[in-house]
C-alpha cells in the first residue's frame, strides 16, 4: 500500500492531531466566554449558546454524514474535513457580529462532525486487531491535548490579544494538521458502507443502546459545569484569566495522563473494567467540584481528578462499541459521537440556565447526578465472563 511505512509509524499520530483541531474547534468558546461576551456585546449565557447550538449541529451531523460519506476513501474524507475546520476557524476570526460567528460555526461543525468517528474507524483499519483498542484510545488522546494545551492557550491569547486571535490560532493549527494527515495517511482506505439495515441492527442491540446512553449521561453531566467553568471560577473564587487558564490546563493535562494510562491497561484489563475505573474517577472529580465550590485549591484539585476520567471514558466507550459489534463500527462510532454532542447540548443548556439564574453552586450537584447515573448504567453493562466488551 502506498505510504505503508508512514502509515505504520505516523498515521495514528496524524489522526490524533486531527482530533486536537476538532477538540479545539468544538471547545474554543468555553475558553473565552468573557471575551466573546464583551467583544460582541452579548451576555455570557448567549456566548455559551455557541457551544449548545454547535453541539446540536454535531449530534445531527455525525450519523447523517457517516451515512452520506461511508463510501468515500478515508484520506480524502478526513483531509477535506480538516480543511473545512481550518478555514472555518480562520473565517470566525473575521466574523463581524455574533450572528455571523454562529452561522460560520454551525456550517464548520456540520462538516467537522465527520472527523472524530471516522478517525476512530480509520485507526481500526491500519493496525492489527490486537492493537485496535489501544490505538483508538491513542487517537482520542487528541481531545485531551485540546483541553491540556489548546484551551489554556485559547484563554491566554483571548485575554491578551482578543478572541479573534484565538480563532486564528486554531485555524493555523488546522492547516498544519491537514498537511500532516495528507502526508501520513495511506490512500485507498475504505470502511464498511453504512446503510439502513446497519441502523436497524444498531437499534436492536441492547448493549449498544446502553453504551450510547452512558456516553450521553457522562457528557451531559460534565458540560453542565465545563461550558461555564471559566465564569464559574471567576464568580465563586474571583479567579483571573491566568488562573482560569491554569485550571483548564490541569483538566487537560490530567486528561492526557488518564488516556495514556487507559491506553496502556485496556488491552490487558479489558474495556469494561477500565471504563468502570475512569467513570468512577470522573464522578469523584465532579462531586469534588460540587462540595468544594468556593475554594479555588479544592476546586482545582477536583478538576484534576475529573480530568483523569473525561477523555479516557470517551475512548473506552469507542473501544467497547467497536469490540461489541465490529461489523457495525462505522455506525456505532458515529452514533456515539452524536450522542456525545447531544450530551454537550443538554448539559450546556442546563448549565446556562443555572448560570443565568444565579445558581452557580447547584451546577456541580446537577452534574454529579448525571455522572452517578452514568456509572450505574456502566455497572449494568458488565459482560459475561466469556465476552469482554
Amino acid at each position: 500500500m502506498e505510504n505503508a511505512p508512514a502509515a505504520g509509524r505516523f498515521a495514528p499520530t496524524a489522526l490524533m492531531l486531527g482530533n486536537v483541531v476538532t477538540g479545539c474547534s468544538v471547545l474554543a468558546p468555553a475558553g473565552m466566554l468573557p471575551e466573546l461576551a464583551s467583544g460582541l456585546d452579548i451576555s455570557i449565557r448567549t456566548a455559551g449558546l455557541l457551544i449548545t447550538f454547535g453541539a446540536i449541529t454535531l449530534c445531527i451531523g455525525s450519523p447523517l454524514t457517516a451515512w452520506l460519506t461511508s463510501r468515500i476513501e478515508r484520506r480524502t474524507l478526513l483531509t477535506a474535513t480538516l480543511a473545512v475546520l481550518a478555514l472555518g476557524n480562520i473565517a470566525s476570526a473575521f466574523a463581524p457580529d455574533y450572528t455571523s460567528l454562529l452561522v460560520i460555526r454551525l456550517v464548520m461543525l456540520a462538516v467537522g462532525a465527520l472527523y472524530t468517528p471516522q478517525a476512530a474507524g480509520t485507526a481500526a483499519l491500519i493496525v492489527p486487531i490486537e492493537k485496535r483498542g489501544s490505538t483508538i484510545a491513542y487517537v482520542f488522546l487528541g481531545w485531551s491535548l485540546a483541553a491540556a494545551v489548546g484551551l489554556p492557550l485559547i484563554t491566554f491569547i483571548a485575554s491578551r490579544y482578543g478572541w479573534r486571535a484565538a480563532y486564528a490560532e486554531v485555524g493555523a493549527l488546522g492547516c498544519l494538521s491537514f498537511l500532516l494527515l495528507l502526508l501520513c495517511l495511506p490512500a485507498g482506505l475504505k470502511g464498511a458502507p453504512v446503510d439502513l439495515k446497519t441502523w436497524v441492527d444498531v437499534g436492536r442491540s441492547r448493549i449498544i443502546v446502553a453504551l450510547l446512553a452512558i456516553t450521553m449521561l457522562q457528557m451531559s453531566g460534565q458540560f453542565v459545569v465545563f461550558t461555564f467553568m471559566g465564569p464559574l471560577l471567576r464568580k465563586l473564587t474571583d479567579a483571573g484569566p491566568d488562573t482560569v487558564g491554569l485550571v483548564f490546563g490541569l483538566y487537560g493535562l490530567f486528561g492526557f495522563l488518564g488516556v495514556a494510562i487507559a491506553t496502556r491497561i485496556v488491552d490487558t484489563w479489558g474495556p469494561f473494567t477500565t471504563s468502570v475505573l475512569f467513570t468512577s474517577l470522573l464522578l469523584a472529580g465532579v462531586a469534588g467540584w460540587a462540595v468544594s465550590a468556593g475554594s479555588l485549591v479544592l476546586m482545582a484539585a477536583s478538576v484534576a481528578i475529573w480530568g483523569l476520567g473525561f477523555a479516557s471514558t470517551n475512548s473506552m466507550q469507542q473501544v467497547r462499541l467497536v469490540t461489541a459489534a465490529p461489523a457495525l463500527a462505522p455506525a456505532t462510532v458515529s452514533l456515539n459521537t452524536s450522542v456525545l454532542y447531544i450530551g454537550q447540548a443538554v448539559g450546556s443548556a442546563i448549565g446556562g440556565f443555572l448560570f443565568a439564574h444565579e445558581m452557580p453552586y447547584a451546577s456541580g450537584f446537577v452534574a454529579a447526578g448525571f455522572v452517578a447515573l452514568a456509572l450505574a448504567v456502566v455497572a449494568l453493562t458488565r459482560p459475561r465472563a466469556a465476552v469482554r466488551v
